[in-house]
């Protein structure tokens, strides 16, 4: 890591009053997508169904697809369906704009109370966006890892790569190469608590977005998007060799 990525909170200073003001303009432009409509649980028929748990911040929360069905959760159930040929039963826990702290505090708890075979984990945005330092992102992602470890000692860990806001034509300059740099700190911070982790697999950058890939926000995935990610998710995990689940 270059010494710029690994001091990115202090690289923002110059340029902070312009960020400052890029980001509540943002935050006051961009239109707030509803969650996905509940049910946030479902299932896929089949032999032996594997147990799937999607936890997280608005991804998790399916913010631009209707249903949960049409967000990550449903289509990350459809895609290993199709690599393994179980039967599927999952469910969704989180809440739009939380960062990992937040998270844990409000629902790891939840999270944690039963087994899982599958547990994809889908955090970072916002603690990218509220410039958390990258111990103390280290230190949750570390939390959340050990407890799902805890009680489901033979699950599959998959945790999502941080976004690419260098490709978000949403976000203006300077704050698009802030978050960015910003991003990839605190993404290199968690891959080093993953790495410790047996059976956890912290997911490469996304492939460039496709034509269709976000919301009308512009911000979060569409119910496209999340079919490309869970696409990508599943694939990469398997070629990873992560989901040797027989």
């Amino acid at each position: 890591m270059n010494g710029l990525q690994r001091l990115s909170r202090l690289a923002v200073i110059p340029a902070g009053a312009v960020v400052f003001v890029q980001g509540r303009r943002l935050r006051r432009d961009t239109p707030r997508l509803p969650d996905a409509a509940a049910p946030w649980f479902g299932e896929i028929s089949g032999p032996r169904p594997l147990r799937l748990l999607v936890l997280g911040d608005s991804t998790a929360a399916g913010v631009g697809a209707p249903t949960q069905d049409e967000a990550l959760p449903g289509h990350l159930a459809r895609a290993l369906r199709n690599f393994t040929g179980r039967g599927i039963r999952w469910r969704a826990i989180g809440e739009n704009g939380v960062d990992a702290r937040e998270f844990i505090e409000r629902y790891l708890d939840e999270a944690t109370t039963q087994p899982w075979d599958v547990v994809l984990v889908s955090l970072g945005a916002n603690d990218a966006l509220g410039l958390r330092s990258r111990r103390a992102f280290s230190r949750d992602i570390r939390v959340i890892l050990d407890r799902i470890r805890s009680t489901s000692p033979d699950a599959r860990i998959l945790v999502s790569s941080l976004p690419a806001f260098a490709r978000f034509e949403l976000l203006p300059n300077p704050l698009r190469w802030n978050l960015s740099l910003h991003a990839r700190n605190l993404e290199a911070g968690a891959r080093a608590v993953v790495a410790t982790v047996d059976g956890a697999h912290m997911a490469p950058p996304p492939p460039p977005y496709t034509e269709g890939f976000f919301a009308t926000d512009l911000f979060h995935p569409s119910a496209q998007g999340y079919r490309d990610w869970a696409r990508f998710a599943v694939d990469d995990a398997v070629s990873a060799g992560v989901l040797d689940l027989d």
